[in-house]
């Protein structure tokens, strides 16, 4: 019991350090502000969510070994090669226990040039409601998530999601 009282309390939101400290637990779903989003990137940079505040924000949950995060990977090359000059961005974060190497490995050989945050927690995923990988979250300009989708998205599903935010 014990054991399990210290694992709860060093995935709290309250905890002081590591990814998405201080977050709130509570549902992130269409309607509400994006949860804070901040740690380290899988090239070691800092990054916070909240620096890209006033531009629409593709949030992803992903992880190598995931067979359907191959497969909707080249939906976001795309989108950031056709929108980022009007401010999409995109942001990965690393579902817990996936290798980093091999995560690394996966964001080059998909062309991922977006910062991807290391959860190996999971205390993101949990700020997030991140069920499992792919999830990705469609965030307006405002900051309010306008959008999820848990399980691969589809190209016609992706780019409805993605007008959406763009506006």
């Amino acid at each position: 019991m014990t054991l399990l009282a210290a694992t709860f309390a060093a995935c709290s939101p309250s905890s002081a350090s590591g990814p998405c400290a201080g977050g709130s637990t509570s549902a992130a779903g269409a309607g509400q502000p994006a949860p804070v989003l901040t740690g380290t990137t899988l090239d070691g940079a800092a990054f916070d969510l909240r620096s890209l505040r006033g531009r629409p924000v593709i949030v992803n949950f992903w992880a190598a070994w995931c067979i359907p995060c191959r497969a909707e990977f080249p939906l976001f090359v795309q989108a950031l090669q056709a929108y980022g000059a009007d401010g999409l961005s995109i942001v990965g974060v690393d579902w817990p226990n996936d290798d980093p190497a091999a995560a690394r490995d996966f964001a080059a050989s998909h062309g991922a040039t977006w910062p991807t945050i290391v959860d190996p927690a999971g205390a993101c995923g949990k700020v997030w409601t991140a069920v499992a990988p792919p999830q990705t979250y469609f965030i307006s300009r405002n900051g309010t998530i306008v959008t999820r989708q848990i399980g691969e998205v589809s190209q016609a599903d992706f780019q409805r999601q993605l007008s959406a935010i763009l506006q």
